[in-house]
């Protein structure tokens, strides 16, 4: 099983806004095309639709550090940091891999919803064995990948 994730890309021109680098919301898109990746990867989509259920956000956190631009390579890390009751904390890091500049790091809370409610509802065992918990005091060893 794969701790962390890891999602790779070429920074399109269109993500450049005004001032010449790359606009923030484009690093919450990277998060979120990770998160789906990742997710269909271990089989999590795929549990969690047959138990009737999806995932929801409920806070996004983004510590903006350094510039990227038109044409850079970037990579989005992530993990999933803990699962609580109806809740899990997933953790990303974006990184420039030619000069290892971190660029950013965030992190997005999801909730876990029974799709004919709309209610929260507790995250099953099926679900939560689909991901391996990156412990935080492993967090520093990932910007060595």
């Amino acid at each position: 099983m794969l701790q962390i994730y890891r999602h790779e890309l070429t920074v399109p021109k269109e993500a450049e806004d005004q001032n010449g680098h790359v606009n923030n919301i484009e690093y919450l898109r990277w998060m979120q095309d990770a998160t789906i990746k990742h997710s269909e990867m271990t089989g999590c989509t795929q549990v969690t639709n047959v138990v009737g259920a999806t995932w929801v956000v409920r806070t996004h956190k983004i510590e903006y550090l350094k510039p990227a631009f038109a044409g850079d390579h970037v990579a989005v890390l992530t993990w999933v940091a803990n699962f609580r009751r109806v809740q899990s904390l997933r953790k990303y890091r974006i990184i420039r891999p030619s000069d290892k500049a971190l660029l950013a790091v965030g992190e997005t809370d999801w909730v876990f919803v029974d799709v004919q409610k709309g209610t929260l509802r507790s995250i099953p065992r099926e679900v939560r064995t689909t991901f391996e918990l990156l412990p935080e005091e492993k967090e520093a060893d990932i910007l060595d990948l």
